[in-house]
């Protein structure tokens, strides 16, 4: 039996109800990010589904230096910090330089380290002693077992509070591949695993000044996931992703969700 994460009373791990990660690729807004919020704990409330909201405040590693990046780190956390007040969530973001760690942590129930930045020790560190509990991103450059030197990184710091996220492997250029052993093997660090559904099906900058996806390919990767024993999945989501600013080819359609998550709580009901 492997560890389980707490944050409130959300509970992940072996044993634990899937649990969904989701939100937009990053804050457009206020009022958009707080109508998918919205929707978002209403359908899982629904469905009886943990949920964690996820919005990034700063994409620092988009393709193009003329791409949509969010807020930034002020404006950003205030927006994410009043949708968790107003609707009484969780919220997750990813963290990309050591100088904001402190500041975000100050909102965010789950820090998120980037699966560019999961190799860069002093910054995984200072996370790590931020006190709340890490999400890694595993590099799509590193092989499973990889992330056992990362998660010794973090327990060396006092940090136990560790959730591993698959997101693919690159696979030649601008292309990505999913080896569902990976989860078995992450699992032995004792972390539970999350399961990127979303970004497992981007094309990296294959769309020139910016990465391409094909959404329609990963409810069948985040059903192979759950049933291959993820803990939960994470899916970036939007009312309408050929308009989103950061991340559409790949994000799913609000309206998508509820047939998906019920399959994905069946084939989990099967398993526990």
């Amino acid at each position: 039996m492997g560890n389980i994460v707490k944050t409130g009373n959300i509970s992940i791990g072996q044993g634990a109800p899937l649990v969904l990660i989701s939100g937009p690729c990053v804050i457009e807004d206020y009022e958009t990010s707080f109508e998918i919020a919205l929707f978002l704990k209403e359908l899982t409330q629904e469905l009886g589904i943990p949920f964690i909201f996820k919005a990034s405040y700063d994409k620092a590693n988009r393709t193009s230096i003329n791409s949509f990046r969010g807020p930034g780190l002020v404006d950003g956390l205030k927006i994410l910090a009043q949708i968790k007040s107003e609707l009484g969530i969780k919220i997750l973001s990813d963290v990309h330089r050591i100088t904001e760690v402190e500041r975000a942590a100050q909102v965010l129930d789950i820090i998120q380290i980037p699966a560019f930045l999961c190799r860069q020790t002093d910054f995984i560190s200072e996370v790590a002693v931020a006190g709340k509990p890490v999400n890694i991103k595993k590099g799509q450059f590193l092989a499973p077992w990889d992330v056992f030197n990362i998660v010794e990184k973090i327990t060396f710091a006092g940090n136990k509070q560790i959730i591993i996220t698959e997101r693919g492997t690159m696979f030649g250029y601008n292309n990505l591949v999913v080896d569902f052993r990976g989860i078995k093997i992450m699992q032995d660090t004792g972390c539970p695993i999350i399961f990127d559904a979303t970004h497992s099906i981007q094309l990296p900058g294959g769309a020139g000044s910016s990465s391409g996806g094909q959404r329609e390919f990963a409810p069948i990767l985040a059903k192979a996931a759950v049933a291959a024993g993820a803990d939960g999945i994470f899916v970036e989501v939007h009312k309408d992703p050929d308009r989103a600013l950061c991340d559409g080819p790949n994000s799913l359609k609000l309206d998508d969700l509820y047939e998906l998550l019920s399959q994905l709580v069946a084939i989990r009901g099967v398993l526990v």
